[in-house]
């Protein structure tokens, strides 16, 4: 099997859509489908279930995207890590996290980025948690590890290195301190904070949603806060809850109770940069990110309560 079909294959695997997966692979659409068809002979059964309305994997088409996934991600990196070797990835590599994105899964993308490019030499430095990309845009930084909701047309969001369970932050004398679990909808009933006005939109959103699932809204209540200490002092006061990601320090206090949150999805922690800004560098760090996710099989465990 050759490269071709095997990237048309995952890409219509994972747009379930031909004409879509001809856009990102910019070829035409007629291409995509030969090169799927042809690959469907040589294996000798159908990988998509196609109607004039939607595409599907069969059941053998679910089987080989995880199989040949892992295997062309692999493929990519040892690429990737060739070409950089004949190119000499050499220079400075700047990675900004903020308070909470920082941590184990960031380290460990680091290390390996470093034993694979030791001519090239990497800094982390600190971003300002309420206008996070502000340092990417200035060249600052080359790169940000922070949470992927990204809605910005002049930044690129890399791959994902770790996912966080979703917890709700109460003071331990609020009334929901106790629950095990507590769902979005209980959310309608509490107050959280307003984002600074430098906050990215979706970013704000997919953390703290507008509405429950049922459509009720969720309120949020104009505080100032000069520093995420603040906010952390308000949730321990039972001014306001916070839905949050699992695993932050910051929320780790003897005055404050972490409630898995069952039906908000994991939120992902990847690598962003601007889109004109790429280079060699940042290249070779996505290729590494990427093998690390279908290494770990995109998950990194953290406890949900802290």
């Amino acid at each position: 099997m050759d490269m071709a079909k095997a990237e048309a294959f995952l890409a219509v695997a994972e747009e379930l859509h031909f004409g879509r997966a001809a856009e990102r692979l910019h070829v035409s659409q007629p291409r995509v489908s030969r090169l799927v068809a042809a690959l469907e002979r040589e294996i000798g059964g159908k990988l998509f279930n196609r109607t004039s309305r939607r595409v599907a994997l069969t059941p053998l088409g679910q089987q080989f995207h995880t199989q040949l996934r892992c295997g062309y991600a692999q493929m990519q990196a040892a690429l990737a890590e060739a070409r950089t070797a004949a190119r000499g990835i050499t220079g400075a590599l700047r990675i900004g996290c903020t308070v909470t994105s920082g941590g184990p899964a960031l380290s460990r993308l680091v290390d390996k980025f470093s034993a694979s490019h030791p001519a090239c030499e990497v800094t982390l430095h600190q971003l300002q948690i309420w206008d996070p990309y502000r340092d990417l845009r200035r060249g600052e930084v080359d790169v940000v590890a922070n949470w992927l909701a990204v809605d910005e047309p002049d930044l690129t969001a890399g791959p994902v290195i770790e996912y966080r369970d979703r917890v709700l932050a109460v003071s331990r004398t609020h009334r929901l301190a106790g629950r095990k679990q507590v769902s979005v909808e209980d959310l309608a009933d509490e107050k959280a904070h307003e984002w600074p006005p430098g906050f990215p939109p979706a970013l704000g959103d997919a953390i703290i949603p507008p509405c429950t699932p049922s459509g009720r809204p969720i309120p949020r209540v104009r505080i100032s806060l000069s520093s995420v200490e603040d906010a952390v002092t308000q949730i321990a006061r039972g001014q306001i809850v916070h839905p949050h990601m699992a695993g932050i320090p910051l929320l780790r206090r003897s005055d404050i109770a972490l409630i898995p949150i069952h039906d908000l999805p994991p939120m992902p922690l990847g690598i962003i940069w601007c889109t004109a800004h790429e280079n060699e560098r940042i290249r070779a760090l996505a290729a590494i990110a990427q093998s690390i996710h279908v290494t770990d099989g995109g998950r990194q465990g953290s406890p949900a309560t802290g």
